[in-house]
């Protein structure tokens, strides 16, 4: 029996115990999942997000976030509403001043009518003459001379003065006329003639105001134009009308007279603040 039998208690197939207990520990855990193949990397494939739908510029990104009048602070809201509420009673007012404008005459009007004239005019005034059965086929122009008295002490006449036709030339070609070049004299014409019978003579106290009114307005006029001259003073002045039918139309039978029709004034003195310019 050899040295070596002494190991003969020992299993025959514990012969391998050495190399088992080199096997490292983590090989006991379980098997391990076979290694990739070498190769050029590929990577992972991501899941592709989902569609989303299309967000409107109304979209709000808070479902609590406030547009508008709300979007603004108290104090401003509160401002908001209040010039909403001006604005909306300064239209009704002036709807309800024109209804009674042209309503026919009842209570409200004979009661109020100062107030909604003073309303009316000049700026709103309203004209029906366009819907009228029989309009206007008249053109109806106010002249107007003057006795001067000149820096020498003598007197001269002047010439006739064409009011409408220099109110005429500052509208035509202008986008904006004034309502003074379109209305002021037409109306206070209008004015003297309903107020005055067919001599001329004023028909009560309106008819002295439409005088004083017509008067004051041809001396500015005169006054505008230079007409007294250097040094010169307005005495007096007289005022006369030039009325002219519009012809009818060239493919129209109707015929109409084109001579024109005077209406002449008397002489009106001039008080002497209102020839001075001291009257506007």
């Amino acid at each position: 029996m050899d040295a070596n039998d002494g190991g003969s208690n020992t299993p025959e197939g514990d012969s391998d115990a050495p190399e088992r207990e080199q096997t490292p520990a983590s090989s006991a855990e379980g098997p391990r999942p076979p290694a990739a193949p070498e190769g050029p990397h590929v990577p992972a494939q991501q899941p592709s997000p989902e569609p989303q739908p299309p967000t409107s510029s109304y979209d709000s990104p808070h479902p609590d976030a406030r547009i508008g009048v709300a979007a603004l602070s108290l104090r401003y809201q509160v401002g908001a509403a209040l010039a909403v509420a001006v604005v909306a009673v300064a239209a009704l007012v002036h709807l309800g001043m024109v209804f009674l404008h042209v309503a026919p005459s009842n209570t409200v009007t004979k009661q109020h009518g100062t107030a909604i004239d003073e309303w009316i005019y000049p700026e709103f005034e309203q004209n029906w003459k366009l819907f009228a059965p029989n309009p206007l086929q008249q053109n109806i122009e106010v002249q107007v001379r003057a006795d001067v008295r000149t820096a020498d002490g003598s007197t001269r006449t002047t010439g006739w003065y064409d009011l409408s036709a220099e109110d005429g030339a500052a509208i035509d070609g202008n986008p904006l006329p004034s309502h003074t070049e379109q209305n002021e004299l037409r109306r206070a014409w209008d004015f003297l003639t309903a107020t005055h019978d067919g001599d001329n003579r004023p028909v009560g106290l309106r008819g002295t105001l439409a005088e004083t009114y017509l008067r004051r307005i041809v001396v500015l006029r005169l006054g505008r134009d230079h007409a007294a001259g250097q040094g010169g003073v307005v005495q007096r002045v007289q005022v006369r009308s030039r009325t002219t039918n519009v012809p009818p139309p060239e493919w129209s039978d109707e015929k109409v007279s084109t001579t024109p029709d005077y209406r002449l004034l008397p002489w009106w003195p001039v008080p002497a603040d209102e020839a001075a310019g001291g009257v506007r």
